[in-house]
């Protein structure tokens, strides 16, 4: 007769459930985000649309514009009609989206589709990660995130893939096609995700939280008071009170220099390696190597900075990334420059990742989530104007000062977050639950 599992087994099985689920939801959200960038040397070449430089910067700017929206819309959402609703019609959402761009005819539709599909791709990633955070199981949120987020650089190097393999053959709607695909995905998470304990508990729907944690043998969180719209406000003023105003503005520009940096990198980066004179098929080979540093990076920069802490380790990242870049814009032999993009992966996808974790370590927990979550919104806003900025160097005919201005914005962002980290050591704060904060990251 075979015995029932131990309830540390179950417990981890259903973690191993909502991990991996929420896993391919992120590999398609990668897929979806990169893929623009991986066909966008071909569009400018063949003048589809007639686009411009300029147009292409704007509807990289268009995606994440939507990202913003869905960002800062996700958690309100989400507390409406659950975690799990949420990240499926995210899923159908940026799938859909996609099948706009596909079927598009013009710049306005297509540039609808990346608007569509950024909502989508916004809200998608902060409700996986709240999702495998009330699933982790104990003392491992941070690598349960960490292992998360390699999902969407996994999507980048799939996008690179999709690119290369099917453009020349098919023409460059049948990549948008494949993003539809995650369609397919969708009644499995409907049918096999399950609903957040936390979510359920909030409604009220203890019963159907209670036999959700019998029948995987996890712990039922306790119900967390709901905070008013006060309270929301009275924590954003806590930014700003007693002198905290110029560390929060500090926090927040170099959140838009760090997001900048890296939306800006990751839709131009092939058009960029074309117009420094590699051939497109190595220029999407960047995009693979770019995501595999960025998957190294996400896995290193946790522990580097549990060893000499997240406000050092921010700005060494961002000085790395930022001579990374700038080396890009210098034709180096095939190989160095193959490692200067591989290192310039590792450091520039985990540097923003840092400055949250800055945030989180110096900020108090009663207002803790609501500093990384304006820090968070304030970077969206350079997210939106990387892709932009791209396009207008481009459309001027200095596309050589595309990697440099880059690069400075990751100077910027070393200098504003040394100096924040550098006036918050000269007025130390007490704080609680250290070893928590560090898993922010």
């Amino acid at each position: 007769m075979s015995s029932s599992p131990a309830p540390s087994a179950r417990g981890g099985r259903l973690a191993l459930l909502v991990v991996g689920l929420c896993w391919l939801a992120v590999l398609f959200d990668g897929l979806d985000m990169f893929i623009y960038g991986s066909v966008l040397p071909h569009l400018l070449e063949t003048k589809t649309f007639g686009l411009t430089a300029d147009q292409a910067g704007d509807l990289g700017s268009y995606a994440t514009f939507g990202m913003l929206v869905g960002a800062l819309t996700a958690g309100t959402v989400a507390d409406r009609i659950g975690r799990k609703q949420l990240m499926t019609g995210c899923v159908t959402l940026f799938s859909l989206a996609s099948g706009i761009c596909a079927v598009s005819g013009s710049v306005a539709v297509f540039g609808l589709g990346r608007t569509l599909a950024g909502v989508g791709l916004g809200g998608l990633l902060p409700t996986a990660i709240s999702m495998v955070s009330d699933y982790a199981r104990g003392g491992r949120v941070a690598i349960t995130i960490g292992l998360l987020m390699t999902a969407h650089h996994a999507g980048g190097i799939l996008s690179a893939y999709v690119a290369k393999w099917l453009i020349d053959p098919f023409g460059w709607r049948s990549a948008f096609w494949v993003c539809v695909l995650p369609l397919l995905f969708v009644p499995v998470l409907i049918r096999f995700l399950p609903e957040s304990l936390s979510f359920l508990v909030a409604k009220g729907r203890t019963a159907e939280a209670a036999d959700l944690a019998d029948r995987y043998q996890v712990e039922l969180p306790t119900a967390a008071a709901r905070k008013t719209a006060a309270d929301r406000w009275d924590a954003l003023l806590g930014l700003f009170r007693g002198g905290e105003w110029l560390q929060t503005l500090l926090y927040w520009l170099a959140s838009f220099g760090g997001l900048l940096l890296v939306y800006g990198v990751a839709t131009w980066l092939p058009t960029l390696m074309r117009t420094e004179g590699y051939a497109l098929a190595n220029a999407l080979t960047f995009v693979v190597v770019f995501n595999l540093g960025g998957i190294v990076g996400m896995l290193l920069a946790g522990r580097a900075a549990d060893r000499f802490g997240a406000p050092r380790i921010a700005a060494v990242w961002f000085a790395l990334t930022a001579v990374g870049v700038y080396l890009l814009s210098v034709h180096l032999p095939m190989g160095v420059t193959t490692l200067v993009v591989f290192l310039t992966g590792v450091f520039l996808n985990s540097a923003q990742t840092m400055i949250y974790a800055t945030v989180s370590i110096r900020s108090t927990p009663d207002n803790r989530a609501t500093a990384v979550g304006w820090t968070s919104g304030m970077g969206r806003f350079g997210a939106v104007f990387g892709p932009w900025l791209g396009g207008q160097l481009l459309a001027a005919g200095n596309g050589d000062w595309g990697f440099t201005a880059f690069a400075l914005a990751g100077v910027s962002s070393m200098v504003f977050i040394g100096i924040a980290a550098l006036r918050s050591a000269r007025q130390p704060r007490a704080r609680e639950d250290r070893e928590e904060l560090a898993a922010a990251h």
